[in-house]
């Protein structure tokens, strides 16, 4: 089901991207209606894996690493840029946006900066299991503060001047007499952009540095976790495990149960707990 939601996102997206064009070729109003709600129609999937995530956080044992910290940090993403689309999909109001510094801070937002806080999530909860040792927490604190502080400190701006009408596509405003005032705007935003890049630069140092430096791994399991990629060894060979394959006894969310914090998989199930998952 969630692989249908997301290939029928993909599709819808791609079709909105096309329909956004569509608004202003001065087609028949009618059919722009239309358009609207095939474009809307993308919020159909979003919003079931906005709420999936939302619930999966709600009354959680949460821990607040690096990696955690990133993938909240996609979801405020994904939802704060997301919204600004319901803005885009609609034909009226898209006739003015579009390709308006409006949509580059949407777009951006949604498929360049969430995506890419999907994409540190992974490496800081995998970097362990990859290398057999930890990064630096308190840079990847450092690196997730700036970056996302940073990201809404440059798009949302953008979404303003966007309203105002501001076009995208030019490397200079300063003959528009209605967009000159954007000049110390705009000088913010591009600060912002290299301070941003810059702190990328800490999280690669944190990335090679750890690799020959970092706090070893004692604990084949640092997360917690109750699926079998976690009883690999650290450089597994080929067949991932020494010996014979685990036996799957449990599914993978048996969290908190009779007392202990989770059940790996490979634990078989006793006949004296309380329920079987």
């Amino acid at each position: 089901m969630a692989m249908v939601g997301s290939l029928f996102a993909i599709a819808i997206l791609s079709f909105l991207v096309w329909a956004h064009h569509m608004f202003v070729t001065g087609l028949n109003p009618f059919l722009g209606s239309i358009f609207v709600l095939l474009t809307l129609l993308i919020a159909v999937p979003s919003a079931i894996k906005v709420f999936n995530w939302l619930t999966t956080l709600w009354r959680g044992n949460i821990r607040f690493t690096p990696a955690m910290m990133f993938a909240i940090g996609f979801v405020s993403l994904f939802i704060s840029g997301g919204l600004t689309g319901v803005w885009l999909g609609n034909s009226a109001l898209d006739i003015h946006l579009h390709d308006t510094m409006f949509v580059v801070a949407h777009f951006h937002i949604v498929m360049g900066v969430a995506s890419m806080f999907g994409m540190f999530a992974g490496i800081y909860h995998w970097y362990p299991k990859m290398y057999g040792r930890y990064l630096n927490n308190t840079l990847g604190y450092i690196h997730f503060w700036f970056t996302i502080i940073g990201a809404y400190l440059i798009f949302w701006p953008m979404h303003y001047e966007g309203l105002a009408g501001m076009p995208r596509r030019y490397y200079d405003y300063s003959v528009w007499e209605s967009f000159k005032h954007f000049t110390e705007l705009n000088r913010f935003i591009s600060t912002v952009a290299m301070m941003v890049f810059a702190i990328q630069i800490l999280f690669l140092f944190n990335f090679f540095h750890s690799i020959f430096k970092g706090r070893k791994l004692t604990n084949p399991n640092p997360w917690g976790s109750n699926t079998l990629e976690w009883t690999t060894p650290i450089h597994a060979g080929h067949g991932n495990w020494p010996g014979e394959i685990p036996e799957v006894h449990r599914w993978p969310y048996d969290y908190s149960k009779d007392g202990k914090e989770f059940i790996p998989q490979n634990i078989p199930v006793g006949d004296d707990e309380s329920h079987h998952g």
